[in-house]
């Protein structure tokens, strides 16, 4: 009894997904575009200003510190 309840209600439900009506096509708009052949070439000037980084070697530097952070979690332990 249970094997046939179940049969009909899978087949209700297919049923039901089928009649249902189909959605209409949404039409999109299209845009024409043309190409381009010529670009204009724009002159780059060169400055002639030197800039310098710095890097500084200490040990208390904040990046060296930030890299080098360790947690209570990263000691060894005994076994």
């Amino acid at each position: 009894m249970k094997t046939i309840a179940t049969l009909i209600f899978v087949l209700f439900i297919g049923v039901t997904a089928q009649a249902q009506t189909a959605t209409e096509e949404v039409k999109v708009n299209t845009i024409e575009m043309t190409i381009v052949t010529e670009t204009p070439i724009e002159e780059v000037s060169l400055e002639s200003t030197l800039e310098v980084a710095r890097l500084y070697k200490r040990d208390n530097a904040r990046v060296t510190k930030a890299l080098s952070f360790t947690t209570k979690r990263n000691k060894a332990k005994m076994a």
